[in-house]
């Protein structure tokens, strides 16, 4: 028989406050559970725990250095193969200690290079990965979609991940939170837990 292949993921918890113990982190240690039961190497980085700087100009991102407080964090998105992101929807969009965190890291040189010519993305430095994003917000996740047309993790998955080469990007939003009663919630991180197992 055949052996199941396993995969190298990466699991961002992007929720900004250190403490934990909000529903996007018990959802995320359901998905990390889940894929470290059946088998895949499962590695965790929690932004929130990242002291590092703003980026501030155009020139630091393109000719500066990553701090070397995110080094690790970049050599964990270069070994991943699958990337788990979490988040909670903040005015609208990602965290901005999440931004922040993306714009120190996916630098030029390491995710994507300049090709002939001088064009500067013309090499895709993140290629071969695939990733979710889980998003919780506090309002009904249909009118996400509908009403706002999910604009903020569209954004982030062409804009960002897409842009380095992350690709497919499937999404799960986790609507209404602050009103799950307990079944729901177990559903949830049921759910979660099983999209682990598969490294989906």
């Amino acid at each position: 028989m055949a052996m199941k292949a396993t995969r190298r993921i990466l699991v961002i918890q992007g929720h900004p406050d250190p403490a934990g113990a909000h529903f996007c982190h018990a959802l995320a240690a359901s998905y990390a559970q889940g894929a470290q039961e059946a088998g895949h190497d499962v590695q965790k980085l929690e932004v929130a725990g990242l002291d590092f700087p703003l980026l501030r100009t155009q020139y630091d991102w393109e000719t500066g250095t990553v701090p070397e407080s995110l080094r690790g964090a970049q050599e964990a998105i270069r070994r991943a193969e699958h990337i788990a992101i979490f988040f909670p929807l903040w005015l609208g969009d990602m965290p901005a200690v999440l931004k922040a965190f993306w714009e120190q890291v996916l630098r030029p040189g390491f995710a994507f290079t300049a090709g002939p010519g001088g064009n500067p993305f013309k090499h895709k430095g993140l290629t071969g990965r695939t990733a979710r994003l889980v998003v919780t917000m506090g309002m009904p996740s249909a009118i996400y979609r509908l009403y706002f047309m999910a604009h903020s993790v569209r954004s982030l998955e062409r804009n960002i991940l897409g842009f380095v080469g992350i690709a497919p990007v499937e999404e799960t939003l986790v609507g209404s939170v602050q009103s799950l009663d307990d079944g729901q919630a177990q559903r949830w991180l049921a759910k979660l837990h099983a999209l682990g197992r598969k490294a989906a």
